[in-house]
């Protein structure tokens, strides 16, 4: 009986499972050199995900329409940094509240940023991660942020690039225009001359050239497009990207111009226009350059002026300009 009681006992020993020892198991918690060993296995981006981020400028990079269009690691910048500043509080309250962040928000616009700038350039010397967003898409490009990386990097404090969602490479991957080279040019100037300059400039480039439109401004662009590039040069309107009426309309300019004639889209327009397959070297005529230049002057342009945004609007070479300029006006 004894014995039978015996090999009863060493069954259940070999077949029930068996629960580790409470000190077994504190030697596996984290601060454990057990523990310390498998961390070390892991990348310095993980391990820095469980501490404080490094004091720099964090340009990070949020979503232009589909919340779900965001990084893991910009989500972990921005519940880490010390501070985040935002082109709108209110429009990135939800975005953080999507999320469940609650860094402290302060609003930083072109209209604030440079009263802002001295404050935020003592937080960073003293030691702070402070992180950037705009409403949508990437910090600097055609949002604040800019100016404040300038001078970050001429002070020598580390500027953090937290790439994500763009809508100009967004509407150009998806285009079907050429990608291999392209010109982000962004909102052109509201001057009436330097947008017509910088359209022409434009229109003479072999790259593919990117501008962004506001909607209320699609139909004077189209004109004015249509004007320097031709009726037949192809283009896209890339329209509420990632969001749920997401449009890309293709066409030329001048259908473009018929089509948009009587509508008036809402949201923010990222227009792509087919870059110039004619050769560089046909520059214009000189009857064309003295028009040119007899415009400029009689605008109030310099001589030095006007050659030179004669030569940048067209193929023709500066000193060719000039000397033409110089034989038309002399020294004025």
């Amino acid at each position: 009986m004894a014995s039978l009681l015996r090999l009863q006992a060493l069954s259940l020993t070999l077949t029930s499972p068996r629960r580790l020892p409470s000190r077994i198991l504190r030697s596996a918690s984290p601060a454990s050199p057990l523990a310390r060993r498998f961390s070390a296995a892991a990348s310095p981006e993980q391990r820095a995900s469980e501490t404080d981020l490094e004091s720099g400028l964090y340009l990070v990079a949020t979503p232009i329409g589909n919340l779900e269009d965001i990084t893991l690691r910009a989500l972990r910048v921005l519940k880490c940094a010390h501070v985040i500043l935002s082109e709108d509080t209110r429009h990135s309250g939800k975005l953080l509240q999507h999320y469940n962040i609650k860094t402290p928000l302060l609003s930083f616009h072109k209209f604030n940023e440079r009263e802002r700038e001295p404050s935020i350039l003592k937080r960073l010397h003293e030691g702070e991660a402070v992180a950037v967003i705009s409403d949508a898409g990437t910090p600097g490009i055609s949002d604040p942020g800019m100016e404040l990386a300038r001078v970050c990097a001429s002070e020598k404090i580390p500027v953090i690039p937290i790439p994500g969602p763009s809508a100009a490479i967004a509407a150009l991957s998806a285009s079907g225009l050429p990608t291999d080279e392209f010109t982000f040019v962004g909102f052109l100037p509201k001057h009436g001359r330097s947008r017509k300059v910088r359209l022409e400039v434009s229109a003479r480039e072999a790259a593919t050239q990117i501008f962004y439109v506001p909607p209320h401004g699609i139909h004077q662009f189209l004109s004015d497009a249509a004007s320097s590039f031709g009726d037949s040069r192809p283009c896209v309107i890339a329209r509420e990207i990632t969001k749920l009426h997401e449009e890309f309309w293709r066409g030329t300019l001048g259908e473009a111009n018929e089509a948009f004639a009587t509508r008036q889209p809402k949201g923010e327009i990222t227009l792509l226009i087919e870059g110039n397959s004619i050769s560089a070297d046909e520059t214009p005529s000189d009857d064309f350059l003295e028009h040119e230049l007899k415009e400029m002057m009689a605008e109030g342009h310099a001589l030095s002026s006007a050659v030179k945004l004669v030569a940048e609007a067209t193929s023709a070479k500066k000193k060719d300009v000039y000397a033409l300029a110089l034989r038309l006006f002399g020294n004025e």
